[in-house]
Parts: C-alpha cells; structure tokens; sequence
C-alpha cells in the first residue's frame, strides 16, 4: 500500500513574492509564517490567472518520450575512490586540490538555500541548514579540526558542474543524483543517502499516481533527473520547469500546477511548509545522492569518502538524519559505500 505522508507545519521561510494572494501566507523574516487554511481554488482554462515565476518554462506533452536512463550501477558510477587511511591534511599530496584546501585554511562548497531538510536559510539565525549543510561541516572538521572553516557559495544546480570545473568551489553539496552521464564530467563520492521520486499534490485532489496526470500541469525544477523522468512516465502531463524548489510550492498554491515531482526527501521539505500537502504515489527512480568534485581531484574525493566511512561508523549520520530527515520515517541507516579500486 502507498503511504501518503504527512507532516508538522514546520521548515524555513517560503521566499517573499509580490505575486501571492492573500489566501497565501507570506512569510518574512522575523515573522511567524502561518499555513494557509486553504489552498486557492484549482484553476480551469490556461491557469494564467497568476504570473508563473521568473525563468519558468513551460513544456507541452511531450511526443517523444525521454528513454531510460541507464542505471548508475551499470556504469560504475555508484563505485567511487576508496579512502586512504593514510591521507590526512598534512599529508595531502603536493600540488594537489586537498593540499591548495588546507594552505587556504577553508573549506569551499558549492550548495543552495531554498531546498528545505538538506540547505535552506534559516530565518531565526539566517545561517544555512540543513543535512547537506552538516554533511559539509563533518568534511571540514576533518580537515581542520573546526567544522566551521567552511565557506558556503550559493549555487544554481544549473551552475554548480562548471562552478566545480572552474575551481570556483572545492565541493558541490547539494542533493546531487549521481548518473552515469554525470559521471563522465565530475567525480562523486560514494553514495551518502537515497531518495526516490515521487509526487507532491493538494489533499483530496484525486492524484494517487502518475496515471492520473494526463491533461494536468506538473511542476519540477528545470535543471534535474525528475524533469525526465516525470515525462517518460506522464507523457500526457504539461511541465512547469522552475529555477528553485520553492517556486513549486508557490505554483501549488496559487492553483498554476496539479502536482509538483521530485525526490521524496525534497518534496518532503516543501510539504513539511503546507499542511495541505501530501506524498503520493509510487516510488519512480532511486535518486542516489553524492558529494561532487571536479573530475581530476582524486585525493579530496578519497579524503571525502573518508570522513563519509567516519560519519557512518560513529553514529554521525544517523544523528543527522534523525535531526533533518525524521519525517520521511525510520531509516535503515546509510547506504553501503562501493569502491572501485
């Protein structure tokens, strides 16, 4: 049976936009952010009556549908480099990427701030959080000892690859699915959680599957693995690609979507805003995630691996995971690491 998840009416501050209505709570910071006691009415027609955020894109039905991707495994993308016990910040080769981090003195990463549960702004400190955020703490407390000798960049996930091929970011930690085409371009981690798409829709609107998505409008983000998916197994479904996840939450909300997709753990974020939200549906794709580098820094891939065995082993994860993730329910713990070498 599907489970339909619910939530407590918690998580960040939606980000303001002139384009709400009032039967949409506004959130700014400093001030409580209260859950609409009802979504606006469903739209008929050509659901222009609100104008849909900027950069959105909207895609027809599609009449070529995207194949199946290959699986990660297939390829060894899931397998990465295994760490070296004997790599540490003092040892990290010369010349390398990892020894140009510690002569910095910090650690760079690329992320986001509006995708609640893994990096989002927290509106009472305006500090980032979020599991992701952690995640990347733990890598610089391994490399000096002080999880806060990082320096966060804000990054669109369009951006973040050539971000990492310019050297602007050491790392991009940032609900990244690995892929086999990915992996041609960037060098991941082993893999540190596992999501699956699914569906995010209005309590009682009858959508329980992507069955039901033919002539309706679904919202995902423009740059991601879900865009294809979600045209592969709902042809039929017309596509509001947004630049930000919480552009989805705002497209529910004023009636401009049916159904927003994407991984669970994301849309478990946009949920946990609005308590007239709702998980539904089958599981669609594992969406296994990885800390990326650029393509030729091997040394800082092992040394993440490293810290990543670390935060399994001592129970680091799994406290993370009870701090941000607990509402997706118990967890069997991390994902087993594959190496190839």
């Amino acid at each position: 049976m599907t489970r339909s998840w619910r939530r407590t009416p918690a998580g960040p501050l939606l980000r303001c936009r002139a384009a709400l209505v009032a039967a949409v709570s506004l959130c700014v910071m400093g001030v409580a952010c209260a859950a609409p006691s009802a979504l606006p009415p469903p739209l008929a027609g050509d659901y222009s009556h609100y104008s849909l955020p900027d950069g959105a894109e909207i895609l027809p039905p599609t009449a070529v549908v995207p194949p199946l991707p290959p699986d990660p495994s297939s390829c060894g993308a899931l397998s990465s480099l295994r760490p070296d016990p004997g790599l540490r910040p003092e040892t990290a080769p010369p010349g390398s990427a990892l020894a140009a981090i510690v002569a910095r003195g910090r650690l760079i990463v690329g992320t986001d701030q509006n995708t609640n549960l893994f990096s989002f702004r927290d509106p009472s400190t305006g500090t980032l959080s979020g599991f992701d955020v952690d995640l990347a703490r733990e890598i610089a407390r391994d490399l000096f000892g002080d999880p806060d000798k990082v320096e966060f960049r804000l990054l669109t996930s369009a951006g973040r690859f050539d971000a990492l091929e310019r050297n602007d970011v050491d790392l991009v930690v940032h609900a990244t699915s690995i892929t086999c085409e990915r992996a041609t371009r960037v060098g991941f981690s082993s893999v540190y959680f596992e999501a699956f798409q699914r569906l995010l829709v209005p309590e009682g609107s009858g959508i329980t599957s992507p069955a039901d998505l033919a002539g309706k409008r679904v919202c995902t983000f423009i740059d991601t693995t879900s865009l294809a998916t979600i045209q592969r197994v709902a042809p039929e479904a017309t596509i509001v690609a947004v630049p930000d996840w919480d552009d989805c939450l705002t497209t529910l909300q004023l009636g401009q979507a049916d159904a927003a997709t994407t991984d669970n753990s994301i849309l478990a974020g946009l949920a946990a805003q609005d308590p007239n939200l709702e998980i539904v549906g089958p599981n669609l794709e594992l969406e296994p995630y990885g800390v990326v580098a650029n393509k030729n820094n091997d040394a800082l891939v092992r040394f993440v691996n490293g810290t990543l065995e670390r935060m399994r082993e001592d129970g680091t994860w799994n406290r993370l995971y009870d701090r941000w993730l607990g509402l997706l329910g118990p967890t069997a713990g991390p994902p087993a690491p594959s190496y190839r070498d």
